[in-house]
């Protein structure tokens, strides 16, 4: 047990390491090639199943939707234009209804009809590093993102009641728990907000422009905790909690620009990278063998990203046509939901072992697509400027 374990702390070491490596002679997405290298190295038996790298993947999982929320402005959201807000509330509908339309067309298992309008903006902080946040289309992408995750994580939260529960008073709590919880989150943002307009010093005794001691990092990690705490209190989903507590450094320690820097280098340095290898751990190559795996897999892939890409239509006025593809392409990567969804969906045996794996493998090919096309369209942008 003990050879076993150094074994996969010696490979997890050299796979974080190697990965960007590996990225740049594949001239693929550093996210995609971890998962990747997680899958081959597991299929040859480097890389084996722990609970303490299930746990630390987890908090990957949780600390990348924890950046997510920091890249959030909450005020330049709340001054944008009412036309952006009601065009990306439409594009959410739209999406949901020619994913959910196409999936009944194709005859879908119903969970996967269910999962195919999520929306996961963890990816796009990833994106957002690698392009920078202040490009027009990461911006907007934000936007329609932000309200699409919320209301992607209130349905996966009342999906999980459900699956395990049924259509019972206990389900009609948990929605309750969820309710309060949000309107809870909106309140003590406002106070907070109304408290450090009345002392702004405030600010600077929680996170000191000149300290040697850390404090900035410190309270971002307590926050971090707490709503997890908050969250695991209250059986909702975990990453609700992660993603507002992000928000919530973004919105009141905006004035202590390193510490995004900071935070960032410790995920994608360290956590994040283990999270995207447990996700390819995390899939059996072998069952690429079994009989419409793949093919399943790739409808599903092309019916989520078509989905989107048909409802950007109505983005196109505002960004332009390139801009509201690269939106929609950017929003076609729901792994983390996908993933959840699946892993419920098979626990309660509301999936099959093939559904299963179709949804696995198609969450994975939506990020190898989605990231080579986004790299490729940034390149051909690059050369006309």
């Amino acid at each position: 047990m003990e050879q076993t374990s150094i074994g996969l702390i010696l490979t997890l070491s050299l796979l974080i390491w190697g990965s960007p490596f590996v990225s740049k002679i594949l001239r693929l997405p550093i996210p995609a090639v971890e998962i990747m290298l997680g899958s081959f190295f597991t299929y040859f038996g480097f890389v084996t199943h722990n609970p303490y790298f299930d746990m630390i993947a987890e908090v990957g999982f949780l600390y990348l939707m924890f950046l997510a929320g920091m890249e959030v402005d909450l005020k330049q959201i709340a001054k944008s234009p009412k036309e952006i807000i009601r065009k990306s509330m439409l594009f959410l509908l739209l999406m949901a209804l020619f994913a959910i339309g196409s999936g009944i067309v194709f005859g879908l298992n119903t969970i996967i009809i269910i999962s195919m309008p999520l929306i996961s903006i963890g990816l796009l902080a990833s994106l957002a590093k690698t392009y920078g946040k202040e490009r027009p289309w990461i911006k907007l992408a934000f936007i329609a993102g932000i309200l699409g995750e919320l209301i992607s994580i209130a349905v996966l939260t009342i999906y999980d009641a459900a699956s395990t529960t049924g259509i019972t008073l206990e389900l009609l709590e948990k929605i309750g728990y969820l309710s309060a919880f949000l309107a809870s989150v909106y309140f003590t943002y406002r106070f907070l907000h109304l408290l450090f307009w009345w002392f702004p010093e405030l600010k600077s005794i929680l996170v000191p422009k000149f300290d040697t001691s850390d404090q900035d990092i410190r309270l971002a990690m307590a926050l971090f905790f707490i709503m997890i705490a908050v969250m695991l209190v209250l059986h909702l989903e975990l990453a609700l909690g992660a993603f507002i507590a992000g928000m919530a450094i973004s919105a009141f320690f905006h004035h202590e620009k390193d510490l995004e820097t900071k935070m960032s280098s410790l995920g994608f340095g360290f956590l994040v990278p283990l999270f995207f290898i447990h996700v390819g751990a995390s899939f059996d190559i072998t069952s690429l063998a079994i009989d419409g795996v793949v093919g399943g897999a790739l409808i599903i892939t092309v019916l989520m990203i078509l989905s989107r890409i048909f409802a950007a239509i109505v983005l196109k006025h505002i960004c332009g046509t390139q801009s509201a593809l690269l939106v929609a392409l950017s929003l076609s990567m729901p792994l983390t939901l996908l993933i959840a969804v699946a892993t419920i969906g098979y626990e309660t045996a509301l999936l099959d072992l093939l559904s299963y794996y179709q949804l696995i493998l198609a969450s994975i090919f939506e990020i190898l697509i989605v990231m080579i096309t986004i790299k490729v369209l940034q390149k051909e942008n690059g050369r006309e400027l």
